[in-house]
């Protein structure tokens, strides 16, 4: 995956990846934020497995939300310190499918959390034009 995020103004960045585009607001105000965004797409990832897991099983699916509760530290480098996911789901699904689902999407699936692991590498470089 390549993205590319340019400057607009203030902390505003247009990001492009391929065709889609989205605004990130350092100030989250004419977009998200980036670490609101990295909340969304925490739960957006592991809501979109659970939802397939679950569809798979065959079970009776009506509606499914996420709901993102992220608490941070209160200096520098202000990081996530506690995430809680809460699933709603709508249905007759077993609430053991329900657990399953989640389980595996946090261990196995969900690259979006998966990517957060300290062993990542994790390289910057830089150029200066005139």
């Amino acid at each position: 995956m390549t993205a590319t995020l340019t400057w607009q103004d203030d902390l505003r960045f247009s990001a492009a990846v391929g065709t889609q585009t989205a605004v990130l607001d350092g100030d989250g105000a004419a977009g998200l934020s980036p670490v609101q965004a990295l909340g969304v797409s925490i739960a957006g990832c592991m809501a979109m497995d659970v939802v397939d897991i679950i569809r798979k099983g065959r079970h009776p699916l009506v509606a499914l939300e996420a709901r993102f509760d992220g608490d941070r530290a209160t200096v520098p480098p202000r990081r996530f310190t506690r995430i809680q996911l809460t699933f709603i789901v709508r249905g007759a699904v077993p609430p053991e499918v329900v657990a399953r689902a989640i389980g595996l999407s946090r261990e196995k699936y969900c690259s979006v959390s998966n990517s957060l692991r300290q062993d990542i590498e994790f390289v910057t470089t830089f150029e200066v034009q005139p």
